[in-house]
């Protein structure tokens, strides 16, 4: 079986795939650089430090680039297919001094430029000056999200615990979270730096964080 075939069968399986050294050191280092060097504007400080940044497309090139470079392109299209583009970039670093704990949820809102009245979309949100809204479940079956680890994410360093296979169940409401919870074994998603971990959008979860989303699926 082609390597594209298998981490298209991984993720529509299980909801996700974790793909090992991505990035060279080199381009880590590179990143970290860029992302360093990033001003007030799209970001969250505490104590002088940038720990969230919500618009990163728009003020790294470096993540633009890696956004379109082949390597990330092929992880992506294996999933998405080839008319699959970057419509979000996002920085989460949790520094000692800037933590904070997310229950399970699931990442069922996308960023968008303007407000626009269309059946379907809604509730509406501002996110550090960022535009959201809750989309239909067609927009978010045609997206992924790709999560780049820029140090080692281990269980003792904050690494993502999911849920294989809940995906599958689609917006799942509030009050059915526990006994799926119960009923089901969790997996923590261990990667190691210059590693990255796809994610189904509808995948139920308990660092930068690029989103793709199928052409197909932008219709307003």
């Amino acid at each position: 079986m082609l390597v594209a075939d298998a981490l298209r069968n991984e993720v529509e399986n299980d909801g996700f795939a974790i793909c090992e050294e991505v990035l060279s050191p080199g381009e880590v280092s590179m990143l970290l650089d860029a992302l360093g060097r990033i001003g007030e504007s799209g970001s969250l400080q505490k104590r002088g430090a940038t720990f969230a940044i919500r618009n990163l497309l728009d003020t790294s090139l470096e993540v633009r680039e890696l956004a379109n470079s082949d390597v990330v392109r092929r992880l992506v299209e294996a999933v998405l297919g080839p008319d699959s583009f970057a419509v979000r970039g996002i920085l989460f670093d949790k520094i000692p001094d800037a933590n904070w704990k997310i229950p399970w949820h699931q990442d069922v809102t996308i960023a968008v430029q303007e407000k626009v009245e269309a059946s379907g979309f809604g509730p509406w949100s501002i996110k550090a000056d960022v535009l959201h809204v809750q989309p239909p479940a067609f927009v978010l079956e045609q997206m992924i999200s790709v999560r780049f680890h820029l140090d080692p994410c281990g269980e003792e360093n904050g690494a993502l615990r999911v849920i294989p296979g809940s995906h599958l169940r689609g917006r799942i409401p509030e009050e059915e979270i526990a006994g799926i919870r119960e009923e089901n074994s969790e997996r923590i998603c261990a990667v190691r730096a210059g590693g990255a971990l796809l994610i189904d959008r509808y995948y139920f979860t308990h660092r930068l964080r690029l989103v793709y989303r199928a052409i197909a699926a932008w219709s307003i």
